[in-house]
């Protein structure tokens, strides 16, 4: 059983691309809340479908049913309202990817309170900061080092009312006594939570995202309730997930890209999520547990590719692993080849941003090309513009913007939060500009190009950093590399890379010299880095995009 006909206007075939394009077209449901509208739906009428398989390295495991969602997230429900959380209030969620969180965001979308997902390396002034900007007053988080920093953080925060622990039975929490202990709180709690006590509408605030800051201080991304239907995309026509299959997206819930492979899109389509809650990233062992739970689609950004296929993977019984994607970056063509030779799958790559859901993709229907993201999707208007606005020419460099007529696309967020300047600095007469620039091929394949910012001009060309960075990463010495431009008198700016070698590889400069003529043999003059710097890892946002923006201001400081 699954929802998908109850929120999409006609019958479409899903591996039909220009018949997607046409008539595909999802509902909007009055007061729509993903909490009641699809989980106390599957509740009823399919108790025992399986909704969550959860593990971690400690051997531990859980599966959750949606009848049992159901009835804890309701009793979840009451014990926050017990507290004083209730509808609008701006609730800090950082849970890692213990179970315990889907609990805690169907409880929230239940009030109609909106919830913050954020990661565990939140440093005190991230914590302070969240703070501040969101008003946040509660605080929901797994035992772990970031409670210290939070500890140290509420001291100068005394708008903060409520610090909320979630602990498993064999943890013991050091932390002062005013902390409200998660499991004896809902355990207590009535699981008569009707949708009678909560009155959300379409464009109420659901979720809050503070961006990953690759070239800035972190902005408030907000979504509204209908937002989860827009995944129906995401998950069915890009990730293929499957009536009672099982998805993984690695993602950890902290961030937005958790809300595209681990939860909304997933549960509507039938699809039960599979979590690892990994303490750290070692492929064997992801790929040991991909084998032991027979994980049917699978979700991860080009980083994690990039190790997968410098593993032996002919030792893992991979036989129900029907499809993978992968977004975040975009992905070199090695390493595609790589993993295709390797499993028989085709990666297929996906476009989107915490704004947004999925916004261009490979989609069922199309062909993979390699390093394209394919083309745009089902529900979005998405078209490369020159500087007039005016659709690019097939290999014309352009900007990335969603336009569209009347109502706001569902999916696409609502505004920057307490920020409507900014807001105003990226919509106007019905387009969105992402900041993000590609071209299109004669096929009308989309490929990435950069972030506006991380355009290098050098000589009068316009080089994008991934071209040159695709070519560094088919070297087998080269385990990730950066391309940037730097001041140069006569070209206006050289390029740069800056690279981490693979294990087995050291910085010397005959291996320099070597990768300097590799690349120059593969491209363009213009196009050819006149600088190369080793460096042991790159600078990267916590949720692990690099920020060339950072090495750009070292360089220019030196």
């Amino acid at each position: 059983m699954n929802l998908i006909k109850n929120f999409i206007e006609n019958d479409c075939n899903f591996e039909d691309y220009d018949d997607l394009r046409k008539n595909f077209k999802i509902r909007r449901p009055d007061n729509f809340n993903f909490a009641f509208d699809v989980v106390d739906v599957y509740a009823e009428k399919a108790p025992d479908k399986r909704a969550i398989v959860w593990c971690d390295d400690k051997g531990g495991e859980k599966i959750l049913n949606f009848k049992e969602l159901s009835v804890e997230s309701k009793k979840a429900a009451n014990f926050l309202v017990s507290l004083g959380v209730k509808k609008g209030d701006k609730v800090l969620m950082i849970l890692r990817r213990r179970w315990e969180f889907w609990i805690t965001i169907l409880a929230l979308h239940r009030i109609g309170a909106v919830a913050i997902p954020a990661t565990n390396q939140l440093l005190q002034k991230d914590i302070e900061y969240r703070i501040d900007a969101a008003d946040v007053k509660t605080i929901i988080v797994c035992e772990d080092p970031v409670v210290k920093e939070i500890e140290n953080a509420r001291v100068n925060k005394p708008s903060l009312e409520r610090l909320i622990l979630v602990k498993s039975e064999a943890e013991s929490a050091n932390v002062s006594s005013d902390w409200i202990d998660f499991h004896a709180g809902v355990s207590a709690a009535s699981d008569d939570f009707g949708r009678e006590k909560c009155q959300t509408k379409n464009d109420d605030i659901m979720l809050l995202y503070f961006t990953s800051g690759t070239s800035g201080y972190p902005k408030m991304v907000q979504h509204d309730f209908i937002y989860p239907l827009a995944h129906i995309v995401t998950a069915k026509i890009w990730q293929n997930v499957t009536d009672d299959g099982l998805h993984l997206s690695v993602a950890e819930t902290g961030w937005a890209k958790a809300m595209w492979g681990k939860l909304y899109g997933q549960w509507i389509c039938g699809s039960a999520v599979f979590v690892y809650d990994m303490v750290q990233f070692k492929p064997h062992l992801l790929m040991q547990k991909i084998s032991d739970y027979k994980v049917t689609t699978f979700c991860a950004p080009p980083t994690v590719y990039r190790y997968l296929v410098r593993t032996d993977l002919s030792q893992f019984d991979l036989s129900s692993l029907k499809y993978c994607v992968t977004a975040g970056e975009a992905l070199n063509p090695e390493v595609y080849n790589k993993f295709y030779s390797m499993t028989g799958l085709k990666m297929r790559e996906g476009y989107g941003q915490t704004e947004s859901v999925i916004a261009a993709g490979t989609f069922l229907g199309i062909e993979p090309k390699p390093g394209s993201m394919g083309k745009p999707a089902p529900g979005y208007d998405l078209q490369i513009v020159d500087e007039n606005g005016n659709k690019a020419h097939p290999g014309e460099t352009g900007y990335i913007v969603l336009k569209f007529h009347g109502e706001r696309p569902i999916g696409l967020f609502a505004g920057y939060y307490k920020d409507d300047n900014l807001t105003k600095s990226v919509f106007s007469n019905g387009v969105y500009r992402t900041g993000d620039t590609a071209y299109y091929d004669e096929d009308g394949y989309i490929w990435f190009v950069g972030r506006s910012d991380d355009l290098i001009k050098s000589s009068g060309y316009r080089v994008s950093p991934f071209e040159v960075e695709s070519i560094f990463q088919q070297h087998p010495s080269v385990l990730e590399c950066a391309v940037t431009g730097i001041p140069d008198k006569k070209r206006g700016q050289a390029i740069k890379a800056t690279v981490v070698l693979a294990k087995g590889f050291e910085a010397t400069e005959e291996l320099r010299l070597k990768l300097m003529t590799y690349v120059k043999e593969r491209t363009a003059n213009y196009k050819q880095p006149r600088v190369l710097e080793f460096v042991k890892e790159l600078p990267k946002t916590i949720s692990g995009k690099i920020r060339r923006v950072e090495i750009r201001e070292q360089d220019n400081a030196e």
